[in-house]
């Protein structure tokens, strides 16, 4: 059976479904504090003091109730999909922070803006103390020129870069690392993993 997108019912339909089910079972959300003014209290019971409009008032009542309980369940996504994010935000941040490579995130200048755990312990700086300076400062000046020509690729478009450089001898990090690079998804970051090569 092929699947057809345009029989499925819209986001609209299948809340509006739910919420009129929740309200015949009756195992509506809580109103959230939300209530029917009292103007709406007493249009409704104008409508429903009048036999001819009676009809017309249950109507809206039971359109209120539905809409109302509409609110709530998008309340409710809306709150589960926030903590479904806080709790993958921090699993990919804890994944980060305990990689076993250098993770360096760089402005398109070079500059740092965050590194993960073992990529400050390479520039033995604390990770907040980074910030802000050149990665380019870390290195050998003999290997400036293939990172700076690394991040240049990267500037004028390129998806992706590798280069090998060095690190000043009686620094604490590996004397020699491999670089692989790539354009961050805002394109105005670049993603840079560092991985020992000794």
């Amino acid at each position: 059976m092929k699947y057809d997108a345009a029989a499925q019912p819209s986001a609209e339909t299948r809340l509006r479904h739910e919420a009129e089910q929740r309200l015949v079972d009756g195992n509506a959300p809580s109103a959230g504090g939300w209530t029917i003014s009292a103007e709406t209290l007493s249009l409704l019971y104008r409508l429903a003091s009048q036999p001819e409009r009676a009809a017309d008032a249950l109507k809206l009542l039971h359109e209120l109730q539905t809409h109302q309980v509409e609110l709530d369940l998008q309340q409710e996504y809306s709150e589960a999909n926030e903590q479904a994010l806080t709790e993958e935000l921090h699993h990919y941040r804890t994944l980060f922070e305990h990689a076993p490579v250098g993770y360096f995130v760089l402005d398109l200048e070079g500059r740092l803006l965050d590194t993960n755990r073992l990529g400050a312990e390479w520039l033995n700086l604390e990770a907040s103390a980074a910030a802000g300076q050149p990665l380019s400062w870390f290195l050998d000046p003999g290997c400036r020129q293939a990172f700076t020509a690394l991040l240049e690729t990267l500037r004028q478009g390129g998806s992706g870069a590798t280069c090998h450089v060095c690190t000043p001898n009686g620094a604490d990090a590996p004397q020699r690392w491999r670089i692989d690079a790539a354009l961050g998804p805002g394109v105005d970051n670049i993603l840079v993993v560092a991985s020992a090569t000794e």
